[in-house]
């Protein structure tokens, strides 16, 4: 299992949020020094978001995101505002090796499965942010802002077999709050659909939460405020 650690940009700094909350950020230095830190240990990947594109719903830190590529030897998936075939190119350019789709693929699957068509099954990741109902899995999007009135079973069936490899799924209510990994759903929908590689996102806190998703069947693990707050190293969660 891969393990991605995280860089939030706001404003051209590396920051964290609870729950997704615009006004909850906290602070956590240069992105290129994080970058710098996450290769050193050994990483492959990081997972980088642009908090202001995902607000403003358009890319607004490419530059930095391209800046960032240049300086790294590391895997780039980046996302964030992305909502046009423009923005994956954009984004793509800059050295993104990867560019992760949220709120488009929800609102407009048959364009966003075209761009995949075009672009390649490893160019672009769907992003499926969830909160639960009770009885399923309600997809967010617009920044977690607002309901797709889909739920997550109803988004999966539309990415059909053979045309999506990768699936970033994020618990809303674990993200940033180092309350555990929703390992139960991780472990469902390695089950339900084992043609994708879901990469989990929202609540490590531990070592044993990348234990956990592990052997839930992941193929990725998405770390952020845990590294930042030194709940583990880099280095020990490669190692798991």
């Amino acid at each position: 299992m891969l393990i991605l650690p995280a860089i939030d940009l706001q404003g051209g700094v590396c920051v964290r949020l609870l729950r997704g909350a615009f006004d909850s950020a906290t602070h956590y230095g240069d992105a290129f020094e994080q970058l710098a830190r996450f290769a050193e240990a050994g990483a492959e990947w990081a997972h980088i978001v642009d908090l202001d594109g995902a607000q403003l719903g358009a890319p607004a830190q490419h530059e930095l995101i391209g800046r960032l590529a240049s300086a790294t030897t590391l895997n780039l998936q980046c996302g964030g505002g992305v909502r046009s075939r423009e923005h994956v190119e954009a984004l793509l350019a800059a050295g993104a090796a990867r560019v992760v789709v949220g709120s488009a693929a929800v609102r407009r699957p048959d364009e966003v499965l075209s761009w995949i068509a075009d672009f390649g099954l490893d160019r672009i990741c769907v992003a499926l942010d969830v909160r639960s109902t009770g009885d399923s899995w309600e997809v967010a999007i617009d920044g977690w802002a607002a309901g797709a009135g889909r739920t997550l079973d109803e988004m999966l069936a539309i990415y059909a077999p053979g045309r999506l490899r990768h699936a970033l799924v994020t618990d809303i209510s674990r993200d940033g709050a180092l309350s555990g990994a929703n390992t139960e759903l991780m472990g469902a929908l390695a089950a339900q659909r084992p043609d994708i590689a879901f990469q989990a996102s929202g609540g490590v806190a531990a070592l044993d939460d990348i234990a956990a998703l592990k052997n839930a069947g992941a193929s990725a693990a998405i770390v952020g405020r845990a590294l930042y707050e030194r709940r583990f190293s880099l280095e020990d969660a490669l190692a798991v």
